[in-house]
């Protein structure tokens, strides 16, 4: 493992640096649907037109191409940079792009990788059921074959960003007679699919991004699935694989300023004792330096992780550690805003945080949950991991 940056990486960071503080948006991002969409995608194309779309793709698929640690580059100084996430960007970069690059066909490829990298289009998943979440294996929406199409009828649920997506990457059960992880199927959907309707989900924190959606016989072509009809769980595994890679960075960087920024704030407020400043209570200062340590920890992990990923093209196992860490950690600190806010904690409005530290405490919560439960990472680190028997 090395942890020190080459005069070549150093170069690259500072190339990143420059052209982030050139380019990167200057307004704020909104918070209604559609105007978010609007400005994810436009700040996509801007990073097409500069040559930063894709940055973990292949170049021979119109990426970047970059290697694991200028990924880690581009994220810190992202980060750092204060910039927001692209969230209706999201799936596809991260999730169907990577997935369509390893499974699909040359003629998917073709048509879908361009427009993902060149923001013309959102995609969402379409995983997760109300009884099947934790336990994706166990999904219900079933997909007839008929001539050549399938036809779908089900239901799925936090749908991140489906009122916005043009194109879903979907599970569907297409085979109920043999174990549930077979006869399960990737197929692309059309989102302007007849017999599709998506209906919002206001959160705690008063976001809508999560949807229900509903299917009732759409028929997608058979020519939309994403390796074979009942073989779709592999091609799930190396989804959900992408989405745990070197992205998390970003999210990592965010909650270090945050520790650094609560840290400031305790300087400022009064603490418990109503007399000295918030931080000069012992118990106080002590959860804020565990913070940091801990936020030092994850970022030594994903260090690790990326060096022992150096060595093959696809992230592995590991990364759920990263997940499940940093999930304890975002919750962690959330809490430990709270209480050194006391009661103004309620106001939604912050110089550090965009909805508020309660709107950021609500929204830490999804960290444990979304992407994989922690305790579904703590069962694949032990039988992926550590080897642990069943």
């Amino acid at each position: 493992m090395d942890l020190d940056f080459s005069p070549e990486q150093a170069s690259f960071r500072d190339e990143v640096r420059t052209w982030l503080g050139e380019n990167a948006p200057t307004e704020q991002r909104p918070h209604e649907a559609a105007p978010m969409r609007e400005y994810d995608l436009a700040w996509q194309r801007t990073q097409w037109e500069g040559g930063w779309a894709g940055i973990a793709w292949p170049q021979a698929y119109g990426g970047r191409g970059l290697t694991t640690v200028q990924q880690l580059i581009w994220y810190e100084e992202y980060a750092k940079a204060g910039l927001p996430s692209i969230d209706a960007c999201f799936v596809g970069l991260n999730h169907a792009g990577p997935t369509l690059i390893t499974r699909a066909s040359e003629e998917q490829k073709a048509f879908h990788l361009p427009r993902i990298l060149r923001g013309e289009v959102v995609w969402c998943q379409g995983f997760s059921e109300p009884e099947a979440g934790s336990d994706l294996a166990s999904l219900a929406t079933r997909a007839e074959i008929d001539g050549d199409h399938l036809v779908v009828t089900g239901q799925k649920i936090w749908t991140s960003f489906a009122n916005l997506a043009d194109h879903q990457e979907l599970l569907v059960r297409t085979d109920r007679s043999g174990k549930k992880h077979h006869g399960i199927t990737w197929v692309v959907c059309d989102m302007d699919s007849p017999g599709i309707d998506v209906r919002p989900i206001e959160t705690i924190d008063g976001g809508a991004e999560f949807c229900e959606v509903f299917y009732d016989e759409v028929r997608i072509p058979l020519a939309n699935v994403v390796g074979e009809v009942d073989q779709g769980w592999g091609v799930a595994m190396s989804t959900l694989s992408f989405e745990r890679g070197t992205a998390y960075t970003a999210s990592q960087v965010r909650l270090a300023a945050l520790v650094e920024n609560l840290i400031q704030l305790a300087g400022e407020r009064t603490g418990p004792d109503g007399r000295r400043p918030a931080i000069q209570d012992d118990e106080i200062a002590r959860r804020l330096a565990t913070a940091r340590a801990e936020v030092a920890s994850l970022r030594a992990m994903t260090y690790a992780g990326i060096c022992r990923n150096l060595k093959t093209d696809t992230p592995g196992p590991e990364g759920s550690i990263i997940k499940l860490y940093y999930a304890d950690v975002a919750k962690q600190v959330a809490k430990l805003a709270m209480d050194v806010l006391g009661p103004d904690g309620l106001e939604l409005v912050s110089r550090w945080v965009p909805g508020g530290w309660s709107g950021h405490y609500f929204y830490s919560y999804s960290a444990s949950i979304g992407g994989g439960t922690s305790e579904i990472q703590r069962n694949i680190i032990g039988d992926r991991v550590l080897g642990l028997p069943r």
